[in-house]
């Protein structure tokens, strides 16, 4: 009878090196996106060799795949948060500003999560269809059992679903473009309060 051999843990050199890796290439894709980053520019950002960079990642798409996982573990937690049993307004209102707050706390994250939609999700496209469509199902079928007894207005599920990830994430996704038209005003908080009279006035009963 064979066993299997031991998982050698990774030292902490290893893992510092891993961790380094992965922040240089997140801000070298949420720049530039999948096609136009290339393994140079993440062993520039890295401070790390190219031979270094391929000890711990077969290529440019391992890491890229490696992000976009750790990414959607991230991303869906705060729907996965959402309480049957709590107040929908509250809950639904909740998540909107958690996902606000996502937006100024992960902004090269969600560029990356978009550039890989923006593509056609080539490499998340099974994440999906086996990770992402069964959690909002799920959320859906809360939302509308909201509805059903009266909690909420009656919308649809999946389009407030859209419009809340539209309305969060733009702040991230066109950052750029945000702040050159609010000229140094506090853009967050005024989304905040603008977000919470938006959501409450459209599903409250």
């Amino acid at each position: 009878m064979t066993t299997a051999a031991p998982v050698r843990k990774k030292s902490r050199i290893q893992q510092r090196n891993r961790k380094r890796i992965l922040d240089a290439a997140l801000e070298v894709f949420s720049q530039h996106g999948f096609r136009g980053a290339t393994l140079d520019q993440i062993s520039a950002e890295a401070g790390l060799s190219k031979p270094n960079i391929l000890y711990y990642f077969s290529g440019k798409e391992e890491i890229h795949v490696t992000l976009l996982n750790g990414l959607m573990d991230t991303w869906l937690a705060p729907m996965r948060e959402i309480d049957p049993e709590g107040d929908p307004l509250e809950e639904i209102l909740r998540y909107v500003h958690r996902k606000l707050e996502m937006s100024r706390e992960y902004p090269r994250e969600s560029r990356l999560f978009a550039n890989e939609i923006l593509q056609g999700a080539p490499r998340i496209g099974p994440h999906l269809e086996t990770v992402l469509k069964p959690l909002v199902d799920e959320t859906a079928g809360v939302i509308d059992g909201w509805i059903a007894d009266g909690k909420l207005a009656p919308v649809d599920p999946r389009h407030l679903i859209f419009s809340i990830w539209a309305t969060t994430q733009h702040y991230a996704d066109f950052d750029a473009q945000v702040q050159a038209l609010m000229q140094g005003r506090d853009v967050h908080d005024g989304a905040s309060g603008f977000l919470d009279m938006l959501y409450r006035r459209l599903i409250a009963p």
